[in-house]
């Protein structure tokens, strides 16, 4: 009982802490608007902040109510591409919010080839995804 009502309040503490992360990381670095910026809908922030917590209020219900979706392939292969879009987009976002990309181009000492960094970052990112799904998931 007294070992239930740990696990209890350390799981509830743990969830509270990740969620208040992502929250302030979301509000203060203003992630949503920026993302909506580069994709030019900025007239629809405010839905994508209501689908972002309806995404989690219901992910974390189904998680807890043992939801298991059984798609067929292509579905999978649908879903991964919206998830990766969404994942891609909101590391742009992050990234030209901080300023890392001509921090880390000047460290390097390539400030000239930025393009050339910026792809090598992009293509070992799909090369390595791809690598990773059709070798080692199988």
């Amino acid at each position: 009982m007294i070992a239930d009502l740990f696990l209890i309040v350390i799981g509830l503490g743990g969830g509270i802490a990740v969620g208040s992360g992502m929250a302030a990381l979301f509000t203060v670095l203003d992630i949503i608007p920026r993302l909506a910026q580069l994709s030019r809908t900025q007239n629809y922030v405010p839905w994508f902040e209501g689908a972002i917590v309806a995404g989690a209020l219901f992910w974390t219900w189904a998680d807890f109510a043992g939801v298991v979706l059984r798609l067929p392939e292509w579905a999978v292969g649908v879903h991964g591409f919206f998830a990766g879009c969404f994942v891609g987009l909101l590391a742009a976002a992050l990234t030209e919010v901080l300023n890392v990309l001509p921090i880390l181009a000047k460290r390097v000492l390539m400030v000239e080839r930025i393009v050339v960094l910026l792809m090598a970052m992009v293509l070992g990112k799909v090369f390595g995804s791809l690598f990773q799904w059709l070798v080692f998931e199988k």
